[in-house]
């Protein structure tokens, strides 16, 4: 695909278009209204909850899909649900009890709100303070089967979520898809509910081939985009692993990287 294809530019958010302080640059938001200038329509997708996004609408006049839970959840800008991928009710007290067997705090989101057990548990404040709205604190999670878009594993034993991802796939299997979004959380959905699956909903919804999209991001929960996108962009501060799947490697997201890639891959 050449550059002068690109149609959609589908990004991460963390790690790729904010800083590690969770801060959009100026570049950043000066990027997308260049995209938006060429007739170049920008997304966004996120293993965050919709609402966690609903503070980059403004800045960067986001009309398009918005695909929180790594797709699990679809909303439009103004967090009208457009589509959703729920953890099937049977498994969802079997994928708790896994990953808190292998000692990860667990969280839980149904519909677009988030649930805890303990306010004062791991990284509660750091996503409370990313995503700009507080948990409900819940003494279990016995009554939260029912539409559960995506579970969450956290803990900063980064080798304890390499654990629990293995474990997660040893027992589920392709009953769910399983994939750190951050060297600390490990993010459970739906199997559906995957970055890849958020570029065909755009192709599909918004009219544009597969081959006219670039796709930009830093996780591992980033590949399947990379895989169904034209133009793939890892980040220079992602695993030397995400990059290798990437056709083009940026610089990192504290040098502007999202900036970067834009301004020499896309418009270029």
């Amino acid at each position: 695909m050449t550059n002068g294809q690109v149609k959609l530019v589908l990004s991460d958010v963390d790690g790729t278009l904010v800083t590690s302080d969770k801060a959009l640059t100026q570049a950043s938001i000066d990027a997308v209204a260049a995209l938006g200038a060429a007739g170049i329509a920008f997304a966004v997708t996120s293993g965050r909850p919709p609402r966690g996004m609903a503070m980059l609408v403004e800045p960067l006049t986001i009309s398009t899909p918005i695909g929180g839970f790594n797709g699990g959840l679809v909303v439009d800008p103004s967090m009208q649900v457009l589509a959703k991928h729920c953890i099937p009710r049977r498994i969802v007290p079997s994928v708790i009890e896994t990953l808190r067997a292998q000692d990860l705090s667990v969280w839980c989101y149904q519909g677009i709100e988030w649930y805890v057990l303990d306010a004062d548990g791991p990284h509660v404040a750091r996503e409370t303070s990313t995503c700009q709205f507080d948990p409900i604190v819940l003494d279990g999670f016995d009554r939260l089967a029912d539409d559960v878009v995506k579970v969450v594993g956290v803990s900063d034993d980064h080798d304890a979520v390499a654990r629990a991802t293995g474990a997660m796939r040893d027992e589920f299997g392709d009953t769910v898809s399983a994939t750190p979004s951050q060297p600390y959380y490990l993010d459970v959905t739906h199997p559906d509910a995957n970055k890849g699956e958020v570029v065909t909903y755009l192709s599909s919804a918004l009219g544009i081939a597969i081959e006219q999209i670039a796709t930009i991001g830093d996780m591992p929960n980033d590949v399947l985009m990379f895989a169904h996108a034209g133009l793939s962009i890892a980040m220079g501060n992602a695993d030397p692993q995400v990059q290798r799947a990437a056709r083009r490697v940026t610089l990192s997201n504290d040098e502007d990287g999202f900036a970067h890639a834009i301004r020499e891959f896309v418009l270029r």
